[in-house]
């Protein structure tokens, strides 16, 4: 254990997602048992600037594994991104005698930490924490599980209505830049398409495509649609289109927008937070800067903010195949 780590301050920034909670519990509960100090900084970088720091042990973090969202609170932070708002953010944490610090949150507050680290030298590692699963260094970021089973559940009783009334749905799910939510639902709904930023089917294409469905037998369909898809300036356009060129079905939109972020999070979600707390903990301790801790493969491992954050993560392309395969 380095000598130099006494106490840890641990954060939660940018988007909630389920899982954040049972972080920040692992993160409290693994500095209680190396008998360091543990603060809480409530409203991610906007309260590490303003000092809003409060001391949490073991019993603080009681009941609150099964919980969404973070009792620490999240909030942008302009300050943040300034010289200055780091100075002061850098004062507040000596102040305190907080020595390294955990965050919890996805590429922007990496990045923050990245820049943080690099004017300062102050130890930090984070946990990555955004249902949209777009962080290089791990398998799954906390939130996406949880996410996934919320969006089939909605796609599950959408579905019901549409076969009712044999209509087309348009769901669209989050993922401005990446696919991943819609793919793995898509699949997992039976969709009879799956629109994401990655690929773009094309307008016609798609009418194509639904038509052969309908030719086939098929009553009704749904089509997932990431908010970042490139195919019409929104869901709302895509509707309108396949309205003038496709007569034979009744078509309707249902945006699950931030119905997503929340919930009690999965199993896995819950055992992928409390693993990853422990592990910022130990490679705090260990002497790690500046990186972030994933899961690969089921183990731990350790990959540089630099590269968590700048690198796409790529789509399975296993499951791009399979969707061709099973939509038939």
């Amino acid at each position: 254990m380095s000598k130099s780590i006494r106490k840890i301050g641990v954060l939660t920034s940018g988007g909630d997602s389920p899982g954040m909670n049972a972080a920040i519990r692992s993160v409290v509960r693994s500095c209680a048992y190396h008998n360091i100090e543990c603060v809480g900084i409530y409203r991610g970088y906007e309260g590490l600037i303003e000092g809003d720091f409060k001391s949490m042990n073991a019993r603080s973090v009681k009941g609150i594994i099964n919980k969404g969202g973070t009792i620490l609170k999240s909030a942008r932070s302009k300050g943040f991104r300034t010289k200055e708002g780091r100075q002061q953010a850098y004062r507040k944490l000596i102040e305190a005698n907080v020595d390294g610090l955990v965050v919890v949150g996805g590429d922007g507050t990496f990045t923050g930490a990245m820049i943080f680290n690099e004017e300062f030298n102050f130890p930090v590692i984070g946990i990555p924490g955004t249902i949209d699963n777009d962080i290089v260094g791990t398998s799954h970021t906390l939130g996406f599980d949880t996410a996934l089973n919320t969006v089939v559940d909605a796609i599950d009783k959408i579905r019901d209505t549409a076969s009712s009334h044999n209509r087309l749905f348009f769901i669209e799910v989050m993922g401005r830049d990446v696919g991943h939510i819609a793919l793995n639902v898509g699949i997992a709904g039976g969709a009879e398409e799956i629109l994401i930023p990655e690929e773009d089917l094309g307008l016609d294409r798609l009418v194509e495509s639904l038509r052969k469905s309908r030719e086939s037998g098929k009553s009704s369909s749904i089509v997932v649609v990431a908010e970042g898809d490139k195919i019409g300036k929104s869901v709302f356009e895509l509707k309108d289109y396949v309205d003038e060129n496709m007569s034979e079905y009744e078509v309707r939109v249902s945006v699950l927008g931030h119905l997503q972020r929340g919930g009690k999070p999965s199993a896995r979600d819950r055992v992928l937070a409390s693993q990853l707390g422990f592990s910022a903990v130990e490679n705090l301790l260990a002497g790690e800067t500046n990186k972030m801790v994933g899961m690969v493969n089921n183990e731990v491992v350790l990959t540089p903010f630099e590269s968590a954050i700048t690198h796409n993560k790529e789509l399975n392309s296993n499951l791009l195949k399979l969707v061709e395969v099973l939509s038939i």
